[in-house]
């Protein structure tokens, strides 16, 4: 530019280095506010009536073997759902974290891989499959006294409805026979993974994990951990997943 056509002055330098912060700090404010997280929040009335709500999960208990561990949900309306098995998979974990190489399908969180007794010579004796007439004793805990308990698992359930505390598994003899002791034994020092979804009412309530089998006891909510023999469990937990809805974004 030709200089005859302009006079450098001290008040037009101050003014142009003026406005040129002036320029720069207006340039990053703007900026600043177009990177923003802005947060909206919005209340609608949800319309629907006895819909269910779905929650996906994926919890990993690297120090609680999968014998242990149970899942339960309820909500205010008074419906529950004790020792969930619905939908629900439960993977074991060796020490490492790696999945236990079993030779079995995963199994439902409810569902009890127990083998049946074999005897001296091989053979395995289930008088629950072998037979048709067995009806095995629910000691004391039947509802009916036509009930019948044939499994360690059914033992259990019926004591859970009793609200009894299942404290002597090897006075059992369903349990002894499918070595539920030894299978909580030889899960000692495991993990588990545990995966899936729950169906729940749209309304308040709370699911959690917890250590042996739950009942109610007048209105207590309340873990039976008497077949496990220790004081102590460890329960930290890594939450690799959960989410709501059917379709929830990754």
């Amino acid at each position: 530019m030709n200089e005859d056509f302009f006079q450098r002055t001290l008040s037009g330098g101050v003014i142009t280095v003026a406005a040129t912060v002036v320029m720069v700090l207006l340039f990053f404010s703007e900026l600043r506010v177009y990177l923003a997280v802005r947060t909206e929040y919005g209340l609608t009335v949800d319309t629907s009536r006895g819909e269910k709500l779905q929650i996906n999960l994926d919890v990993t208990f690297p120090h609680l073997p999968c014998g242990v561990v149970s899942l339960d949900a309820m909500d205010v309306s008074g419906e529950q759902h004790l020792d969930v098995a619905h939908n629900i998979f439960k993977r074991r974990l060796d020490e490492t974290g790696s999945p236990v190489a079993t030779g079995e399908k995963e199994q439902t969180l409810g569902a009890k891989v127990v083998p049946a007794a074999r005897q001296k010579d091989g053979s395995v004796h289930d008088p629950a499959t072998t037979n048709e007439t067995y009806c095995g004793s629910c000691y004391g805990s039947e509802e009916t006294p036509e009930q019948c308990c044939n499994t360690c698992d059914e033992v259990r359930e019926s004591y859970r409805m009793k609200g009894w505390a299942f404290s002597n598994a090897e006075g059992i003899e369903q349990c002894a026979r499918e070595g539920f002791s030894d299978t909580i034994k030889n899960q000692e020092g495991e993990g588990c993974n545990i995966y899936g979804y729950l169906e729940v009412n749209k309304v308040a309530g709370n699911f959690h994990f917890a250590p042996g089998k739950s009942f109610q006891h007048g209105n207590m909510h309340v873990h039976d951990l008497m077949p496990f023999h220790t004081n102590s469990f460890n329960m930290s937990h890594l939450v690799a997943k959960l989410s709501f809805g059917v379709n929830p974004r990754s």
